[in-house]
């Protein structure tokens, strides 16, 4: 079990899981390049020359250096999830130390979602997340395909309230859930619900069985 499932509740479920997109380490990617090719001409120029062939064997060595800071650019970007569950949005981040943020979908007022030509073009993009809480808005920079991420965001948000709606008062019976599930079916049969947000739902009420 990796660490953000540690952190899901009770009948909790990971709908969609990303990133921030791959062009976020074309600065790492090009910096480090750019570093180590200027330590091997250093270095071969010093061989070369034989007057200080340590110093170039040296500066060899050397090149672990922006191997080093690349491969920690890859590890903090692969660590920084984002998350939409049936309940939440969770960032996640941290190689060893790990910082986590989450926002409920009852609390989520709105989302902005803005993307560049480019970002059209590569398929990433910025969100904002508008909560009730006292944060008020939570960034998302540079997301990997983010308007799959809005919708997930949004249907989850309505299914939540769907929950709500359906819920009788004091919780829900064993002998309420089939009621439950013919009622969803029948939004299913009308065209509200589609077939995977039924069995999503369906699945969760059984689970409570």
């Amino acid at each position: 079990m990796g660490y953000v499932e540690g952190l899901l509740g009770k009948n909790e479920e990971i709908i969609l899981r990303t990133r921030r997109h791959w062009m976020v380490l074309t600065g790492p990617i090009i910096g480090n390049s750019l570093f180590a090719l200027f330590i091997i001409t250093v270095s071969v120029g010093l061989a070369l020359s034989g007057i200080a062939a340590p110093l170039g064997l040296i500066g060899l060595v050397l090149l672990l250096v922006p191997a080093w800071l690349f491969l920690y650019a890859y590890l903090d970007w692969w660590n920084e999830e984002y998350l939409v569950t049936n309940r939440r949005v969770v960032q996640a981040e941290g190689i060893i130390n790990k910082h986590v943020i989450d926002s409920s979908l009852e609390k989520v007022n709105d989302v902005v979602l803005n993307q560049s030509f480019l970002g059209r073009l590569l398929d990433y993009g910025d969100i904002e997340i508008l909560t009730a809480s006292e944060m008020g808005v939570n960034k998302l920079h540079s997301l990997a395909s983010p308007v799959k991420f809005k919708t997930e965001m949004l249907n989850q948000k309505e299914a939540l309230g769907m929950d709500e709606h359906f819920s009788p008062p004091g919780g829900i019976g064993r002998g309420d859930i089939p009621t439950m599930i013919a009622e969803l079916d029948e939004l299913r049969k009308q065209g509200v619900l589609t077939e995977t947000e039924f069995q999503q739902k369906k699945e969760q009420l059984l689970s409570k069985m």
